[in-house]
């Protein structure tokens, strides 16, 4: 594929994927560093994401990237937040990018379950949600 313009995150998500952490939990877990995230609690919050919320729906990669924007978005305020508007747009841009590179974001679509012919591996969703998320990162300094 296109490895030598793989970045470093997308390398590590991966790299983290091919290590047995499920697709939700290979990308969100790449930018615990990076966000100053702890990379265990994060690894136990996206579990149940990987496999399209257990159920081939929406996939485990796109999943990931609303964690990731939630952290770089979200400011935390619990009695009064006001950064939801700036998530939801930056999600939706993130999820079209998705859809525009692989035609669904939904598992079972990706993986072909019904037509036998796989759009994407999970490796490659898994890569194309961190290129995504790191291409996001990069405009947001």
């Amino acid at each position: 594929e296109r490895n030598e313009t793989m970045g470093e995150l997308a390398e590590k998500a991966v790299a983290n994927h091919k290590k047995k952490y499920n697709c939700a939990q290979a990308v969100a877990c790449a930018f615990c560093d990076k966000l100053g995230r702890d990379e265990k609690e994060v690894f136990e919050l996206m579990e149940a994401f990987g496999l399209g919320m257990g159920t081939m729906g929406t996939c485990g990669a796109v999943s990931a990237m609303a964690a990731v924007v939630g952290m770089v978005e979200s400011d935390g305020a619990l009695d009064a937040p006001k950064t939801k508007k700036e998530s939801y747009k930056a999600m939706k841009a993130l999820t079209e990018k998705f859809k525009e590179k692989n035609g669904t974001v939904v598992c079972k679509e990706l993986k072909g379950v019904e037509t036998k012919k796989v759009i994407r591996s999970c490796d490659g969703c898994v890569q194309d949600a961190a290129e995504l998320l790191e291409e996001y990162l990069e405009q947001k300094k």
